[in-house]
């Protein structure tokens, strides 16, 4: 039998300990989410100085858990004959982008959301934060040499995801927000979650903090690599997509996310960026 998920009043001493007397943050949700229902523990405030208090509607930058979006948008896709795993990147490229090879093998849209596309972490010699766009990304690709046979191993890639979801898109006739809000977010009742949130939402946004607690600007990830980690979030939200995964609650993704499941690569040692 699994282990029994600690009491809310347990859930919050931590929360307390971590924030008031160990200093590790500002203000923390925990979203738990069990067969018999889901509850939400916040503690501590929206900013250093802000005393607003935090709550499940509270909005945070989820970071590469856009991935998982990514990949769902892929097999959601994938289920409705628009794509296929196993297509070649090329065919949803420009004929005037050339991306690389190795071996006469050409990287799929499978390599790129197991991340064994071969690709690099990021585009070199490109700050993540930099407004990269779409005609810098092309040309990158087209310069890019692969250390590997794509599909051979697994290296944690942000530039093949946020690429991933760049291609989806594109082949979709949209953008990746939009692609994501009509696909996902709005099937799902996830009203809280997108990249360019509405005037209305930012007095609910938290702040980012360094390790010295002092606030940080938002990131800013470039549009052609939405897909890797520009999109946000509430606890709310999250826990609505987790009674989807985990089939608390009926979804018409529920297909897409099986899917998800079912097609899998090793991935070793696992170093994210």
């Amino acid at each position: 039998m699994p282990p029994a998920v600690p009491a809310t009043a347990e859930i919050r001493e931590i929360l307390k300990k971590r924030i008031d007397r160990q200093k590790q943050s500002v203000g923390i949700v925990v979203g738990v989410i069990e067969p018999a229902g889901r509850r939400i523990i916040a503690c501590g405030s929206l900013a250093n100085g802000d005393p607003r208090p935090l709550d499940g509607d509270t909005i945070f930058e989820v970071g590469s858990v856009t991935k998982v979006f990514t990949s769902l948008l892929l097999a959601d896709m994938v289920n409705r004959n628009e794509v296929a795993l196993r297509d070649p990147v090329h065919r949803y490229l420009p004929k005037n982008v050339s991306l690389p090879e190795r071996n006469g093998k050409s990287i799929t849209l499978l390599d790129l959301s197991t991340h064994s596309s071969g690709l690099p972490p990021l585009p070199v010699n490109v700050n993540p934060q930099a407004d990269l766009s779409v005609k810098d990304l092309y040309r990158f690709l087209s310069n890019c040499t692969l250390p590997r046979d794509p599909g051979s191993e697994y290296e944690y890639s942000n530039l093949g995801a946020g690429l991933l979801g760049h291609l989806l898109a594109s082949s979709a006739g949209t953008d990746y927000e939009s692609a994501i809000a009509t696909r996902i977010a709005r099937p799902l009742n996830m009203s809280s979650t997108g990249i360019k949130l509405p005037p209305s939402m930012n007095d609910r946004v938290a702040t980012g903090h360094n390790a010295i607690l002092a606030p940080v600007p938002n990131s800013d990830i470039p549009t052609p690599l939405a897909g890797a980690g520009a999109l946000r979030s509430s606890a709310n939200d999250m826990l609505t997509f987790l009674e989807a995964v985990l089939g608390y609650k009926e979804s018409p993704l529920a297909p897409a996310m099986k899917m998800m499941l079912e097609v899998r690569r090793p991935a070793g040692k696992i170093e994210m960026v």
